[in-house]
């Protein structure tokens, strides 16, 4: 049986019942998994992001503060929310305003139905997997916004770019996602991660779990791929292209509000990682260590290959990245969307 949802677990260990007790536990639930989150993105943001760059570039990075440099993550942050709020003439205050807090609020969203082990899982609905999808699109609407309401035309163009290159990314991703669910039979995140607990093969001592990715590559490929247009690393992180816009959709924003649209970044990162995780890494399965740490663990790993990715790989035009995602991604995702759908039926 699978564990209970993390909120009805809070309940029953403050002996809360009713209505009550589905607010109380709601409510500390969400607080327990944005704080996991929020300090996983604070460590990925102003310390490893400079370390694993620094890494590829052979230099040293932060290291000046702390003990190799890690109280370097406090320092940026007392920096940057301690910067004047500069808000440009002209610019359209109420959306201006809320952008920032969409980017951030679509990826916290997200992680309510991503399992993470040993019962840390805020909500388990049976449609969990278009939850998430449709939540972390709304990242989208939070870029355009900024870039319209900044009244700068590198914001313009960076949010438009934002906008036509998710659209374009969106669609392969979620075909590909289509593929997992033909494999599970369901879209319920937590019976996704517990379709993939069997045995593939085994050699001698040598186990291979049936994680999908180790049984549909071509669609681990692809996800990761179409998730890093998502997420904006290279080779698709034209949003913001500094040689190109300055900044893309946030060059009008400073001080708390650049924080957020940082944060956010990071936040939706890791909310691609989570989702590749319970999707094609078996969830937070793995021997010895508890769920959680494997958990944690398998996203750091995306993590790291989304570094290595904006490190190594150069960055291509706009009309290139418009065309990998209608021409390549598209034909390719629904390609192995059928093919998915003939192996199921022979095996059914």
């Amino acid at each position: 049986m699978a564990p209970a949802p993390l909120a009805d677990t809070i309940t029953r260990l403050l002996g809360i019942d009713g209505l009550l007790g589905d607010l109380v536990g709601g409510l500390l639930g969400a607080a327990i998994v944005a704080t996991l989150m929020l300090i996983m993105a604070a460590i990925a943001g102003p310390y490893m992001k400079r370390k694993i760059t620094a890494s590829f570039t052979d230099r040293i990075a932060v290291d000046r503060v702390g003990p190799y440099g890690i109280l370097t993550i406090a320092v940026d942050a007392l920096r940057l929310l301690g910067k004047e709020q500069i808000i440009p003439e002209n610019v359209d205050r109420p959306a201006w305003d809320l952008a920032p807090f969409l980017v951030v609020l679509s990826a916290t969203l997200g992680f309510a139905v991503i399992p993470m082990g040993n019962g840390i899982h805020l909500a388990d609905p049976q449609n969990g997997l278009v939850y998430v999808f449709a939540v972390s699109s709304i990242a989208s609407l939070g870029l355009v916004t900024g870039g319209y309401a900044s009244n700068n035309k590198f914001s313009m163009i960076g949010g438009l770019r934002a906008v036509a290159q998710n659209i374009a990314y969106e669609i392969p991703l979620v075909v590909t996602a289509a593929s997992v669910v033909l494999f599970a039979g369901t879209l319920q995140m937590s019976e996704i991660v517990a379709a993939q607990q069997e045995v593939l093969f085994s050699i001698g001592p040598l186990v291979v779990p049936s994680w999908f990715g180790f049984v549909n590559p071509f669609a681990f490929a692809l996800f990761m791929v179409a998730n890093l247009a998502e997420i904006g690393r290279n080779p698709f992180d034209l949003p913001e292209a500094p040689n190109d816009i300055v900044a893309g959709y946030q060059t009008e924003y400073s001080s708390a509000y650049f924080v957020l649209f940082y944060l956010g970044e990071f936040l939706h990162i890791f909310l691609g990682a989570g989702i590749i995780t319970a999707l094609f890494l078996g969830g937070p399965a793995g021997p010895v260590l508890p769920g959680i740490v494997w958990f944690i663990l398998k996203i750091w790993g995306v993590f790291f290959f989304t570094q290595w990715a904006r490190s190594a790989v150069a960055r291509i035009r706009p009309d290139q990245v418009l065309n990998v995602g209608w021409k390549g991604m598209l034909v390719l995702a629904f390609a192995n969307l059928l093919l998915t759908a003939v192996i199921v039926g022979v095996i059914a």
